[in-house]
């Protein structure tokens, strides 16, 4: 129904309470609740999720999860995880969280339990880590495997790239591991620049095995290979397939049997643990890769299960609901502070953005309120040197999330002290600044005080956990997975299917044949049509 979020009561409560606090200071809610930083704090699942210095109240979030309840937040997460098609718009289940279910749980698709499904892959995907890792496995000359690229786009780069870099503490020093996701030439030169082609194995990761720019940089892959072995069987040593289409795979030259696949109900940007994640379980090995699983599975688990008032994922979302929704702030910086994750903010930028930049609603009606933030960050502290003035003394507001772990995994002498030391530092500054009072008193010039001025009031949360593992890295990527999903069934939007890409890719197929073939007409706007005989020169 069209309005149905604006107009319902939960929403219209919501609006007057924020007409009372919008004003309110985070230092006066502090000064008046000495409990509030015990109060709005949760410790489970081994993270400590203080969002004390948010711009709420007790009321804020009695309403918010007032909101939660109205818009059936608990049947929507139950039917997620039981596997109805609530993907609606593709007719499809969502069950990335199946992909991580114990061996002997019971997920229903269509009346098959899939669960053993998960396991057979993840089995032979174990077979296959080992017999690299071990040398087992030789190249077509008979050299082992010393270099493995992973081809993909999308999710099936962001998430094997970002769980690369977050555990190459974990990963097997003596493989080397490259991403190639460009269709831009100079990705894949670079990637293979100081490779054998005789100790190199590609992982081609395309669900259809039809992806443009995945399946040009294959070729080229396959071309690389060959011009130095020069026989096509080369190809099935040198190469395996995360796929569901065998048919292309074979004609590609490569070995069926090394072909991993996944399902239907397995969005890209929700995949790193199906077979996609083949790279990361070369890196880390099948032990850690399923202990990264469990810590998914563990966080699936609390969402499932925790009461709202106690959930961080729900908390998490309707946070930024209420900050999208009624303060109107547009953006969301993910901070980590620790290097390991330094890709983490570029892979919650397709999960969030390509789930929940959406304008309308699952029954097609027109959204008449904002939904999705902008996503990014970098890891500190370089960003205090880049963006944080920004954050800090800019005209736009914008929340962040700082992530931070007491163990460092490299022991080195005061720098992980220093590190969270300026962690915590930006939180304080960013909640409560400091007054032109505060900078006078100091004796700063009085031309200088306006410069000197933090007007603080800027909310962020804290994600504190002991040390980066792997369970560690599951539990953050399935707690915004699921942060997601709270937000996407608030705002009665589809997070699951991604039609927003489809449009350019269309057109890119258009001009192609227009850009090889300089005498085709072309039928375009002045504007591209200018682009493309430019290009043609």
């Amino acid at each position: 129904m069209k309005n149905g979020l604006t107009g319902s009561a939960a929403w219209k409560s919501l609006e007057n309470h924020f007409r009372a606090v919008k004003d309110i200071s985070l230092r006066t809610l502090f000064s008046e609740d000495p409990s509030r930083a015990e109060r709005f704090r949760i410790q489970d699942e081994g993270i400590y999720f203080d969002y004390s210095k948010h711009r709420i109240t007790s009321e804020t979030m009695v309403l918010l999860f007032a909101l939660a309840r109205e818009r059936g937040l608990g049947k929507r997460i139950a039917a997620m995880f039981s596997g109805e098609k609530i993907n609606i718009t593709e007719n499809r289940a969502v069950l990335h969280t199946a992909l991580r279910a114990p061996k002997g749980s019971t997920v229903m698709v269509d009346g098959h339990n899939v669960v053993p499904d998960v396991h057979q892959v993840l089995e032979k995907m174990s077979r296959f880590a080992n017999s690299i890792r071990r040398g087992e496995w030789k190249g077509f000359t008979g050299k082992p495997i010393k270099n493995i690229v992973n081809i993909g786009i999308g999710g099936s780069d962001l998430g094997p790239v970002m769980a690369y870099e977050a555990l190459k503490f974990y990963s097997h020093r003596d493989l080397a591991f490259r991403f190639v996701s460009n269709i831009d030439g100079n990705d894949f030169s670079e990637a293979v620049q100081d490779l054998s082609p005789e100790e190199t194995l590609f992982i081609v990761s395309s669900k259809t095995f039809t992806t443009l720019e995945t399946m040009t940089n294959a070729r080229t892959a396959r071309k690389w290979l060959l011009d130095k072995l020069a026989d096509d069987k080369a190809v099935a040593r040198h190469f395996v397939a995360v796929s569901t289409n065998e048919k292309e795979v074979a004609a590609f030259g490569i070995d069926t049997a090394n072909m991993f696949g996944f399902w239907d109900w397995v969005g890209g940007r929700y995949s790193l643990d199906s077979a996609i994640g083949l790279s990361t379980m070369l890196a880390i090995g099948p032990d850690n890769f399923y202990l990264l699983l469990d810590g998914f599975h563990q966080m699936d688990e609390h969402f499932r299960s925790a009461p709202f008032e106690r959930n961080i994922p729900v908390i998490m979302g309707l946070l930024g609901v209420w900050y999208i929704d009624f303060f109107g702030f547009s953006s969301q910086a993910v901070l980590p502070y620790e290097n390991y994750l330094k890709r983490f903010p570029a892979y919650l930028q397709q999960l969030t953005m390509e789930s929940n930049g959406k304008q309308v609603t699952l029954d097609g009606d027109r959204v008449d309120y904002n939904t999705g933030a902008i996503y990014w960050g970098e890891p500190g502290t370089n960003g205090q040197h880049s963006f944080y003035q920004m954050i800090h003394q800019g005209t736009s507001i914008i929340p962040c999330d700082f992530i931070g772990f007491r163990t460092s995994l490299n022991h080195l002498a005061l720098h992980q002290d220093y590190l969270i030391a300026n962690m915590i530092a930006q939180g304080e500054a960013l909640a409560f600044g400091k007054s032109a009072n505060e900078v006078k008193n100091e004796g700063v010039p009085g031309s200088l005080v306006p410069h000197k001025v933090f007007e603080g009031n800027r909310p962020s949360s804290v994600f504190f956990m002991e040390k980066l593992t792997p369970g560690k890295l599951g539990k953050l990527v399935a707690m915004y997975e699921h942060a997601v999903y709270t937000q996407g069934v608030i705002w009665g939007i589809n997070p699951f299917d991604q039609m927003g890409v489809e449009l350019g890719k269309v057109l890119a197929m258009k001009i192609i044949p227009e850009l090889l073939d300089r005498d085709r007409p072309l039928q375009h706007d002045t504007s591209t049509n200018e682009l493309i005989n430019f290009y043609r020169g």
